[in-house]
């Protein structure tokens, strides 16, 4: 018999089906032998009778987890026991036969139970099954997939950038070193320098991939891998214009979510967030100026924002400006890479931007610089040798127009709009200083 999912038991009422999947749930009364089962779809109830006598001498062994095959006919519960709120709340599968497929050890709490985050990561083959992380990662699906489907609207044409790179490593200390045959090769942090090169291509690349990030944090927020999201655009006027295109994949990611994933968040316990057609936007001058003088501790002579200012921020972003989001713009120049374009009426800062959502910058970008000659003197200027781009610098030989773009953490925005405080529960698995899978010691 053709194996029928869960989500479509409603249409077979009065018929005999077969599904599979796992055994979520046993309950016993009496006689009666009760199962939740449950496969990709969702879940539903099934029953052992008394007269089952096949079915009652298997069901009698299974335990949650055993993997199986039931055969029975689906009843309309009788009104008094229907759970219409319920998916399947409405039916019950009266078990006529069972085939275990694989069986399940013991398994060491309950499914779906609050564990500490160690514990959950330490079992994550077992605790990605709970109807939580299930939720969690649907969503963080459907956040990437809806990057591919609005920039490949706009005109963006998607590439795979590499992993291992050489000693062009955008001139950042924390990266990892990979013995590559006779060399030293180092783990991508980005794929800034190639999406550049694919500008001169494409002229509209995305990228979502992995990036690799040698930081000894120990903290909620960071990680030693994660996947980033990337694009990157020429001819543009103005970095203005690629915090404009990022507002619209995020007002088109708030439309999908609530269409999609609606039974997610209110799972989660949290909302999905309004995204104003136009985002807040505020210089990090003016933005220290204002913190400042609604705090008193000056911060003005400072290079960059302290997380409790980026905390501060989207707190009054959202009180006073009616926005979870805020774009902080024109960062001092020593603060930012060789390739940020620099302020025309103020060279010592850069036309670029973080975006801050719920107390946490998700995002960084700008305008690159394209000319040849001054993307080289930018190098000298941050100690970097131009002749170990040399390979990146040929873009910009043969004619690069004005271009920029932006990275955006999958792991973070995520748990940001899923109300996660630990970044680790947001990630499927976790690669931090102290845990590769397993932790590293303990």
């Amino acid at each position: 018999m053709t194996r029928i999912y869960i989500k479509d038991l409603a249409n077979h009422i009065g018929q005999e089906v077969t599904i599979k999947g796992w055994v979520d749930i046993r309950r016993d009364q009496g006689k009666l032998i009760f199962f939740d089962f449950r496969d990709v779809t969702g879940k539903v109830q099934g029953v052992i009778l008394p007269n089952a006598k096949s079915a009652h001498e298997v069901g009698s062994k299974l335990r949650p987890e055993w993997v199986v095959e039931v055969k029975g006919k689906v009843n309309q519960r009788p009104e008094k026991n229907a759970q219409k709120e319920k998916q399947n709340g409405t039916i019950e599968l009266e078990i006529l036969e069972i085939v275990i497929l694989s069986e399940a050890v013991e398994t060491p709490f309950e499914l779906g139970i609050d564990v500490n985050v160690d514990t959950h990561l330490d079992l994550l083959p077992f605790t990605l099954r709970s109807e939580k992380s299930k939720a969690i990662f649907k969503v963080q699906a459907t956040i990437a997939r809806a990057f591919r489907e609005y920039f490949g609207g706009e005109g963006f044409t998607e590439f795979q950038a590499p992993k291992l790179i050489g000693d062009d490593a955008e001139g950042g200390a924390n990266s990892f070193d990979v013995t590559y045959f006779k060399h030293i090769a180092h783990l991508a942090q980005s794929p800034q320098l190639y999406k550049q090169i694919m500008v001169g291509v494409f002229e509209r690349v995305f990228a979502i991939g992995n990036v690799y990030r040698a930081e000894k944090h120990s903290t909620t927020r960071h990680l030693n891998e994660y996947t980033s999201m990337d694009m990157e655009m020429g001819f543009i006027d103005s970095f203005e214009e690629i915090m404009n295109i990022e507002n619209g994949y995020l007002v088109y990611l708030s439309e999908i979510l609530n269409k999609e994933c609606s039974a997610d968040f209110a799972l989660l316990k949290a909302s999905i967030p309004v995204v104003p057609a136009k985002i807040p936007r505020m210089s990090l001058r003016d933005a220290q100026v204002l913190i400042t003088k609604e705090t008193g501790k000056d911060c003005t002579k400072e290079p960059d924002l302290e997380p409790e200012h980026e905390r501060w921020l989207c707190t009054y972003a959202q009180e006073k400006l009616g926005s979870d989001f805020i774009f902080i713009t024109n960062f001092p120049t020593a603060k930012r890479p060789f390739y940020t374009f620099r302020n025309k009426q103020d060279p010592t800062y850069t036309d670029g931007f973080d975006l801050l959502f719920r107390g946490v910058e998700i995002t960084t970008g700008a305008q690159r610089i394209h000319n040849y000659n001054d993307l080289v003197a930018s190098m000298k200027e941050k100690k970097l040798d131009p002749e170990k781009f040399s390979y990146y610098l040929q873009a910009f030989k043969y004619g690069m127009p004005p271009h920029g773009g932006f990275g955006l953490g999958l792991e973070r925005l995520t748990a940001k709009l899923l109300g996660i405080d630990n970044v680790k529960e947001a990630t499927l698995f976790p690669r931090d200083i102290n845990r590769i899978d397993n932790l590293l010691s303990k």
